[in-house]
This record gives structure tokens, C-alpha cells and sequence, in this order.
């Protein structure tokens, strides 16, 4: 039973609660980029993230902006739908990786059901699809986002924690929870071919996921020896400019990028 089942009978919960029901819309519009994420050593593509944008590709503060307490369950719902949506109209043949809002759950067994239903009704499978929250974001309660994590997995969707190392859940959520994927926060990885601390600190992360079994992407990689020291520490999975910039509406194919050269 999860703690937080009676907090849809606080009067903003029941607020959210009613506009899914109702099928309440919001009153500002938005579409999606994709980023790919590709597994390095195999030279294919392991992903595309969704990344939020105004209705002509104006950057995510633009949408994010418009987000209120008021909205902000309707609107994590929304993104949801659309990116699944869009995905499938791509023919998208990655997993799919979707950001959300931890603070916007109020009950994961009833908030997942858009969700689901937008699976079936576009023809994505949910075993493609990865739910990312943000570590970055606040979380008021660790343990209650551990136990939502909990259930998407158990329903059958892959699990990520991004920006791990920047923000407020850390090594505590991890405790708690172990996700399939976790990303690595791009400041961490910004010039770490030149600094031997964020070396070092990423060698304990890799060690700590290794024994874990949890999958590691390094995020925001721009040059090639960025690239070249996150590969000897052993981490396939990548994300950055290097590889791709977010496609406004479209999504990258593996022959369409410009793969760096590993050495032998």
C-alpha cells in the first residue's frame, strides 16, 4: 500500500485528480526535440530522449515557464502522451526516454494510466519506454519517489535517475532504489579528460553501478576527448553534441551520424 494513497484527498491532489478525469487541457501548447543516445562501442543507437519545445522549436524555458502549481500534474501527464504519441508517429525504433515530474504524482498506480493507455492506443511498446526523473529537481520526499520508481518498473517500463550528481537525491535515492540507467550529470563530465577529480569521482560511480547492475550514460559530451576518457573508464552509453543535437520533431538514425573513432 503506498503511504501517499490518502493524498488525493488534499484539495490540490483532488484538483489534479478531477482534471484527469475530465480530460481538462491546458491552455498553452507544446511539441518535442529527440536526442539520441548511443551505445559507443556497438555503433547503434540505445535511445531518444524527449526533450520539451515550444510549438516551433523554441527552447524548453519558453514551455516551462507556463508551468504552475495549478498545472503542473496536467502538464506532466500531457508530455507523457504527446511524446509517445510523437515517437510512434516517427516510427521510432529506440527506447524512448521520458522526463517527469516526481513532485506531480500523487498516486503512481492511477497517474501511470494515461500513460499506458497512450502505449496501446499509438502501438509503443512499454518495455522501450524510460521513465527519467530529474535528481536536480527537489524532492520532498525520497523514499515516496523510490516507491513510485518502484512501480513503474514493476509495470513493466525501464527506470533512470538523470543528472546524477548535481542535485538533491544522490547516493540516498540510490540506497533506496536501483534504477536500470543512470546519468551522469554533464557538469561532471564537462573537461573531465583534464581533471582528475571528476575522474576519479566518475571510477567510483561506474564501480558503484557495476556492482549494482545498474547501466551508466554519460550526458552533455562536446569534444572527442571527452569521449576517448569516458571510454577507458568503460562507459559505453552517451549522450551530447558530439553525437547529435536534439531534432526538432525527428529522430536520429545510426547511419546519420558522424561516429568518433575509437582506438583499438
Amino acid at each position: 500500500m503506498y503511504r501517499r494513497s490518502t493524498d488525493c484527498e488534499s484539495p490540490l491532489a483532488k484538483a489534479a485528480c478531477e482534471g484527469c478525469r475530465n480530460g481538462q487541457a491546458l491552455d498553452f501548447s507544446f511539441a518535442y526535440a529527440y536526442q539520441p543516445i548511443v551505445n559507443l562501442r556497438e555503433r547503434q543507437l540505445f535511445a531518444h530522449e524527449a526533450l520539451v519545445r515550444g510549438p516551433a522549436g523554441e527552447p524548453a524555458p519558453s514551455v516551462l515557464a507556463k508551468v504552475t502549481e495549478d498545472n503542473r500534474y496536467r502538464f506532466d501527464q500531457a508530455c507523457r502522451v504527446e511524446a509517445i504519441r510523437t515517437a510512434a508517429a516517427l516510427d521510432m525504433q529506440t527506447r524512448l526516454s521520458i522526463n517527469f515530474m516526481p513532485n506531480a504524482i500523487y498516486r503512481p498506480e492511477l497517474c501511470i494510466r494515461s500513460t499506458l493507455e497512450a502505449a496501446q492506443q499509438y502501438g509503443f511498446p512499454i518495455e522501450r519506454i524510460i521513465f527519467e526523473t530529474v535528481e536536480g529537481e527537489e524532492i520532498d520526499d525520497g523514499k515516496w519517489l523510490a516507491e513510485v520508481l518502484r512501480e513503474y518498473q514493476r509495470i513493466g517500463f525501464m527506470t533512470a535517475i538523470d543528472d546524477f550528481g548535481a542535485g538533491f537525491a544522490g547516493l540516498n535515492l540510490l540506497a533506496d532504489f536501483q534504477p536500470d540507467l543512470i546519468k551522469l550529470d554533464m557538469d561532471l563530465i564537462r573537461g573531465i579528460d583534464s581533471s582528475r577529480s571528476r575522474q576519479a569521482i566518475v571510477r567510483g560511480v561506474t564501480e558503484i553501478c557495476r556492482e549494482l547492475d545498474i547501466r551508466l550514460i554519460a550526458e552533455g559530451i562536446e569534444t572527442l576527448d571527452e569521449c576517448l576518457c569516458l571510454t577507458d573508464q568503460g562507459i559505453e552509453l552517451m549522450q551530447g553534441y558530439l553525437f547529435s543535437k536534439p531534432l526538432f520533431g525527428a529522430c536520429a538514425s545510426a547511419e546519420s551520424l558522424a561516429w568518433p573513432e575509437l582506438p583499438r
